[in-house]
């Protein structure tokens, strides 16, 4: 299987405080989490500030783990090998789901941050598709706008 953290067996809770721990040595502050209805961390929500040119500036970020979609790969990957697969898998599948997802965010939030505290990469460069207004992210207004503000390629 090709999907990186995939038998994880790290609590998703203990994954989410690691990034949080990572997030607040890097700068991060009012780090909080927001839930989805089955009352399971869906996102971590955090604002930062960096200096410019202009003055300093703060920014709202938030880092979603997208478990359905990571629970989906998953479960394709298993009715793979299993011919007829039981229901009651579905279940244990969701929560390794849960688990791989958080994991997989933590490894890229640790990456960017590295990138960023190397000078290989600036704050925004990585993070401004999760730039927060609140409501939606700058690449969820975007692939709203079905992404017009993008240059045409040649």
């Amino acid at each position: 299987m090709n999907i990186k953290n995939y038998t994880s067996s790290v609590p998703a809770e203990t994954t989410i405080g690691q990034i949080e721990a990572k997030l607040a040595a890097s700068g991060a502050s009012g780090i909080m989490k927001l839930y989805n209805p089955a009352g399971k961390v869906s996102s971590l929500v955090f604002k930062t500030e960096f200096k410019t040119e202009a003055g300093t500036k703060t920014y709202t970020v938030r880092v979603p783990a997208n478990v359905q979609k990571c629970y989906d790969a998953l479960w394709k990957e298993h009715c793979k090998r299993v011919s007829r697969p039981k229901e009651s898998t579905k279940t244990a599948i969701m929560d390794q789901a849960h688990r791989t997802a958080w994991r997989i965010v933590q490894d890229w939030v640790e990456i960017q941050l590295s990138m960023i505290a190397m000078e290989q990469a600036q704050f925004l460069e990585v993070f401004m598709p999760y730039i927060f207004d609140g409501k939606h992210t700058y690449f969820e207004h975007h692939q709203a706008n079905q992404f017009k503000a993008l240059p045409q390629s040649t």
